[in-house]
């Protein structure tokens, strides 16, 4: 379905053929309707679905025809701050033609930006996109004005409630218009997020675009090995597989900037992002790796959701994530768009289990590549054995025990 089939006003259809969209996706398909009939809706669908202009689409349309001077139009609660600048970029993109007015915000500004935010909650912005903590300590102030809101979104939103933003949420909402339209999405549907939209949603549109899992386009293959192995075969990867933008996930910080450093060393052009960095910091070097200045990133789980960077041909992952989500979530950066892409996942003797246990939410088993042999001895795949007996067989014999970190500061 082409875009100039939803009777869109000639100020967005300008901004989507600026964008380069002609098609929509099937969540942009079924989604955009029934937001532009006036119902709320609950959606379900896998990172990657092309959902953030499925709701922005209809909502800016609806905003250009009804647009209230001094009022905030639709306010767009996600999790993190990354999800928020890039929500609002791809505002600022699809509206460069329309007359809308937006803003961000989120935590860790500086207090210029937080004037400017002060001034949208009060004076009105047609869209606002904002991280629930944020919005809370504006609201706490006593000068927020949402009594004009036309639009409510929550994005990612099993991520927010996994955080533990559920009373952020509802405190928010009570200082709302009961007569609003409602929209939520999600990319897992379990209890706790049904309560929620039974709590804020009126007979809502269901749509589920597909279970969490990864696009079938992705190469996924993982590697057994010890821990001493990693970084070897990190560098043998890197150096044998082209890309052009990579991205490592590491599940702790520490990690992230061990794996950092001992790259450089070898010679590669890479940066860091975790919650450890400034706000500013984070926002250059996403800006660097978005535009391939930098073609190598290592990154903690801030990076799984909401990035969405169609350059990203390959990620792998240092750790095994803790759950099947944040593994689709982690792979979900790649194959973006029409785009090719692979993952490939480090599997320590240790981490067996897990990974088990997220072959069994993707309902396939993962290939498990041939380590190259120059690395040594590698373990058996054996799962349920190490499950029972704990430390077990190798695949072609001994154990190394040492680890690849030099001594220092850091160390693991």
């Amino acid at each position: 379905m082409r875009f100039t089939e939803f009777n869109f006003s000639p100020e967005v259809l300008e901004g989507i053929e600026a964008s380069n969209y002609e098609n929509a996706t099937p969540v942009q398909e079924q989604v955009i309707p029934p937001i532009m009939a006036g119902k709320d809706v609950i959606a379900s669908a896998q990172t990657g679905t092309g959902k953030t202009a499925a709701f922005l689409l209809p909502v800016m349309n609806h905003l250009l025809n009804n647009h209230v001077d001094g009022q905030v139009g639709a306010l767009i609660i996600v999790p993190t701050r990354e999800l928020a600048i890039q929500i609002s970029q791809h505002i600022e993109g699809l509206s460069y033609f329309t007359h809308l007015s937006s803003i961000a915000i989120y935590g860790g500004n500086d207090a210029q930006n937080f004037v400017a935010e002060k001034k949208a909650l009060q004076m009105g912005a047609d869209i606002i996109v904002c991280t629930p903590g944020r919005m809370i300590a504006h609201l706490n102030m006593g000068y927020v004005n949402m009594k004009g809101l036309q639009f409510l979104i929550l994005d990612e939103a099993d991520r927010m409630l996994d955080m533990g933003f559920q009373d952020d949420i509802n405190k928010i909402i009570k200082t709302l218009p009961a007569k609003r339209q409602n929209l939520l999405f999600s990319a897992t549907m379990p209890p706790k997020i049904r309560q929620l939209a039974r709590q804020i949603l009126h007979e809502p549109v269901e749509i589920n675009i597909a279970i969490s899992k990864p696009p079938e386009k992705i190469i996924q293959k993982a590697y057994v090995v010890y821990e001493p192995q990693k970084m070897p075969l990190i560098k043998k990867l890197l150096r044998e597989i082209p890309y052009k933008n990579a991205l490592i996930f590491c599940s702790r910080k520490q990690t992230v900037k061990e794996v950092r450093r001992e790259l450089k060393q070898a010679g590669f052009i890479i940066e860091e992002i975790h919650s450890d960095l400034e706000q500013s910091q984070r926002e250059s070097v996403l800006g660097a790796f978005a535009s391939g200045r930098i073609p190598l990133m290592v990154a903690t789980d801030i990076l799984s959701r909401g990035i969405d960077i169609d350059t990203i041909d390959l990620v792998i992952n240092w750790d095994v994530p803790g759950d099947g989500e944040d593994y689709v979530h982690r792979i979900g950066r790649t194959a973006r768009a029409e785009a090719d892409g692979a993952a490939f996942t480090l599997i320590g003797d240790k981490e067996q289990g897990k990974f088990a246990a997220i072959e069994r939410l993707l309902e396939k088993e993962v290939e498990k590549a041939q380590v190259p042999a120059e690395l040594g001895e590698t373990p058996e795949y054996n799962p349920r054995a190490r499950n029972h007996q704990g430390q077990h067989g190798d695949r072609r014999g001994g154990h190394p025990k040492k680890k690849f970190f030099k001594n220092g500061p850091g160390r693991r």
